[in-house]
C-alpha cells in the first residue's frame, strides 16, 4: 500500500514537471520565432530545460525516498507486524523469530510512550502539589497578599488582605481598592518605573496602621505581567513606638521638673542672703525634690529590671492577713494625720500564699497609700482579706475622689496620671500602679479596679494560694 502511494506521488510529480517544462518550452519557442532568434540558441535552450526537468525529478525522488526511509517504512513495518500477529501467522518457525523481533520493537515503542506518560503525570502531580502548598500558605498567612494583572484586575487575594483592607465583593480592581485610600498609588508607575520611590507605603484605615509593599512581577520572556501587593498590620508596632516616645517625654519632664526646682533654689541661696528660716524653707524644697527624683529613678530602675527579667523573685510561703495588717501599721501615721477610719477584716482562715513577699508587700503599700492620699480627711477605708477557689484576695474600698471611667483603661500605663498636678503635688511618680501590675504578673496574680468619681474606688488583688500551687 505504501509503495503504491510512493509510486503515484513520483509519477504525479514527474508529469507535472514535464507539462510545466513543455508549456514553458512551447511558449519560449514561439517568442523566439517571432523575434528571429537563431536555431542553435533554441536547441541549447531546449537542452537546458530537459536537464532541469531530469534534475527536478531526481531531487523529488530522493526526497520521497528519504521520507519513506525515516517515516513511512517504520510505520509500515509496525502495521504489517500487527496484522500478522492478529492473523496468527507466527506458527511457522521461520516467522516466530521475525514476529518476536517485531514484537520487541512494538514493546520498545510502547515502553517509550509509557515512560513519557509517566513522566508527564509525575510532573503534573508535582506542579499540582506545589500549587496547593502555596495556596495553603497564602490562605493562612496573617499578612495580606494580592496579585493583579496588567489591567489591574485581581487574580489572587487571600482572606487576610480582605480583612485588613476591608475589601468587599464590589471592589475587584487595583484602583477601586487603593486610589480611595491614597491617590498617589498608581499601577502604571509601579509596573513601568523600577525605581519608583513610593513602592512602600504606610496607610491608616480606621484604627489600623498598615504597611504596603508593591512589586511588579514578569512573565517567561521578562516582560511586565502585573503587580503583587504585600500588606502588613503594624498597628502594635506603631502603638509601642508611640508609647516609647511618650515614655521618653514623660521621663524627661519628670526629671526636669525637680532638677529645675533644685537648681533654682540652690542658685537663690548661693547668690542671696536670707535669714535662717528662709534658708531652711529653701533647703526643705530642695530636699523634697531630691527625694522625689530619687524615688522616680528607683522606680524606673525597678521597671527596667522587670522588663529585662533580671530580678530574682524569692518566693516563699507567708500569711497574707498578717502582711496586710503590717502594711496598715506602717502607714498609721499618715492615716492618723488625715483622721481617716481604716478597718481590716480577715473574712476566713486564708491559706498561705506562695509568692515574693517583698514584692506583694510593695503592691499592698502602693494601693493602700493611694487610697489614703485620694480620700479626704475623715474618710473611710475598708480592707478585706479572704480566699475563693484557692485564690487569696485583698479588697481595698475607699470613699475617696474616685477615677473617671475613661481613665480606668489606662491607669496601669507608665506615667499615666488622672490628675497630673495633684499627683505631682502629693509626691507620686505615676509608676506605682505599673510596678504593682508587673509584680502581680510575675507572681501569677491579678489586679482589678472599679471606681466612680466622687464615690470612691475598689481595688481587688488576687494571688494564688499554696493549695492551688500544689494542685
Amino acid at each position: 500500500m505504501f509503495r503504491s502511494v510512493q509510486i503515484k506521488i513520483i509519477l504525479i510529480i514527474m508529469i507535472l514537471a514535464i507539462l510545466m517544462l513543455l508549456g514553458y518550452g512551447i511558449f519560449s519557442i514561439q517568442i523566439m520565432n517571432e523575434a528571429s532568434i537563431p536555431e542553435e540558441f533554441i536547441e541549447k535552450n531546449i537542452l537546458i530545460m530537459i536537464i532541469i526537468s531530469i534534475s527536478f525529478i531526481m531531487i523529488s525522488a530522493i526526497i520521497i525516498w528519504f521520507t519513506s526511509k525515516i517515516i513511512t517504512k517504520p510505520i509500515y513495518k509496525l502495521i504489517k507486524s500487527a496484522e500478522k500477529i492478529a492473523e496468527g501467522e507466527d506458527k511457522a518457525p521461520s516467522m516466530q523469530f521475525e514476529n518476536s523481533k517485531r514484537n520487541t520493537e512494538i514493546d520498545e515503542l510502547i515502553n517509550v510512550f509509557e515512560g513519557m506518560t509517566a513522566g508527564l503525570k509525575e510532573n503534573l502531580n508535582e506542579v499540582t502539589r506545589q500549587k496547593k502548598q502555596i495556596e495553603t500558605i497564602l490562605q493562612h498567612m496573617t499578612d495580606g497578599i494580592i496579585a493583579f494583572n496588567l489591567e489591574g484586575k485581581i487574580i489572587h487575594i487571600n482572606p487576610a488582605s480582605m480583612k485588613l483592607l476591608e475589601i468587599t465583593g464590589d471592589k475587584k480592581t487595583f484602583n477601586e481598592i487603593f486610589q480611595k485610600i491614597d491617590t498617589e498609588i498608581n499601577l502604571e508607575k509601579i509596573i513601568y518605573l523600577e525605581n519608583w520611590t513610593t513602592s512602600e507605603k504606610r496607610i491608616n484605615i480606621n484604627d489600623k496602621y498598615l504597611k504596603l509593599f508593591f512589586a511588579s512581577y514578569k512573565d517567561e520572556v521578562d516582560r511586565p505581567a502585573g503587580v503583587i501587593v504585600l500588606i502588613q498590620d503594624i498597628t502594635e508596632h506603631v502603638k509601642l513606638d508611640n508609647m516609647r516616645k511618650e515614655f521618653i517625654a514623660d521621663v524627661s519632664h519628670e526629671l526636669k521638673t525637680p532638677l529645675t526646682s533644685i537648681l533654682g533654689y540652690a542658685e537663690t541661696l548661693a547668690n542671696s542672703e536670707y535669714d535662717t528660716e528662709m534658708q531652711e524653707k529653701f533647703l526643705k524644697v530642695i530636699s523634697s525634690e531630691a527625694v522625689r527624683m530619687t524615688k522616680l529613678v528607683n522606680d524606673l530602675l525597678t521597671l527596667s529590671k522587670y522588663d529585662n527579667e533580671t530580678t530574682k523573685w524569692e518566693k516563699v510561703e507567708f500569711n497574707l492577713g498578717e502582711l496586710v495588717k503590717s502594711c496598715q501599721e506602717n502607714l498609721q501615721i499618715e492615716i492618723d494625720r488625715k483622721k481617716q477610719k481604716v478597718e481590716c477584716f480577715v473574712t476566713a482562715n486564708v491559706p498561705k500564699i506562695y509568692a515574693d513577699k517583698d514584692g506583694i508587700e510593695r503592691v499592698i503599700l502602693n494601693i493602700l497609700s493611694n487610697s489614703i492620699k485620694y480620700t479626704e480627711e475623715g474618710g473611710t477605708i475598708k480592707i478585706y482579706v479572704g480566699f475563693v477557689y484557692n485564690d487569696a484576695y485583698i479588697k481595698i474600698i475607699d470613699n475617696g475622689i474616685g477615677i473617671p471611667e475613661k481613665d480606668l483603661e489606662r491607669i496601669f500605663e507608665r506615667f499615666y496620671r488622672v490628675d497630673k498636678a495633684r499627683t505631682r503635688k502629693m509626691g507620686g511618680t505615676g509608676l506605682g500602679l505599673s510596678i504593682a501590675k508587673e509584680i502581680l504578673d510575675k507572681n501569677n496574680g491579678r489586679i482589678d479596679i472599679k471606681s466612680k468619681v466622687g464615690k470612691g474606688t475598689e481595688v481587688v488583688i488576687t494571688i494564688p494560694t499554696t493549695l492551688k500551687t500544689e494542685t
